[in-house]
């Protein structure tokens, strides 16, 4: 069995992730995503899907970037 990093846990399904050259070994996908998504620096939730990226800065939305300042970014295309 496998030790989750995140939470500890010694489990028969964990599964390891590789990211940046590096390989995390997680229990589940919450662990995972508690461990390695990027936190939006307006709102400061988790960005699990694509969000929006503007000067290597990573938002949840194109909105939280606006309110960041991000001008190169938006919700819809016109």
């Amino acid at each position: 069995m496998a030790k989750c990093e995140q939470c500890g846990n010694d489990y028969d399904k964990a599964f390891d992730i590789t990211m940046g050259g590096e390989t995390h070994t997680f229990d589940s996908f919450e662990c995972a995503i508690q461990a390695l998504a990027p936190i939006c620096p307006q709102c400061n939730c988790r960005v699990i899907g694509h969000g929006v990226e503007q000067s290597d800065t990573i938002y949840c939305c194109a909105h939280c970037a606006s309110q960041s300042g991000a001008t190169l970014v938006a919700d819809r295309a016109p």
